[in-house]
């Protein structure tokens, strides 16, 4: 409170300052009319250097928000979808989305490993889906193929 108390009285001194270099008989009727505006324009001005300030430090709070990214909407449909009685603590939540992230790193390295043995600049689904296959195993690959199948199809259909 007392930068804004320190703030006031600066913004009402050019206020002031602007009457007095007018007419100094007109100075006490002009003050007094214009300190209801006055009042309102340095509110306005200090609105825009705390929007300018504050808006600043919030994009700043947005840009790490932004950068960010979870899958932690993604996992909770999954679990409504399949328990829909069932919650999950913040922590399991963070486990899970760093195991998503893990696989996805891993995959991501056997994908971009299989293009560059292949002398490939472009990752495929064909190099995905056998990424997919070296690093997840036995049974749960093959889900996992046949689902990545079924939203590619999906994909290039729609």
């Amino acid at each position: 409170m007392a930068p804004k108390a320190e703030k006031k009285p600066a913004e009402k001194k050019p206020a002031e300052k602007k009457p007095a270099a007018d007419k100094p008989t007109e100075e006490k009727k002009s003050a007094v009319a214009e300190k209801a505006p006055a009042e309102k324009k340095p509110k306005a001005e200090k609105r825009l250097p705390k929007e300018g300030a504050g808006g600043g430090g919030d994009k700043k709070k947005k840009r790490t928000k932004k950068s960010t990214e979870t899958y932690k909407i993604y996992i909770f449909k999954v679990l409504k979808q399949v328990h829909p009685d069932i919650g999950i603590s913040s922590k399991a939540m963070g486990i899970m989305n760093s195991f998503i992230n893990d696989i996805f790193e891993k995959l991501a390295q056997e994908a971009s490993r299989l293009a560059r043995y292949n002398k490939k600049p472009t990752i495929t689904s064909r190099e995905v889906q056998t990424s997919v296959r070296l690093v997840l195993p036995g049974e749960l690959a093959k889900h996992a193929v046949s689902e990545g199948t079924k939203a590619v199809t999906k994909f290039t259909s729609s």
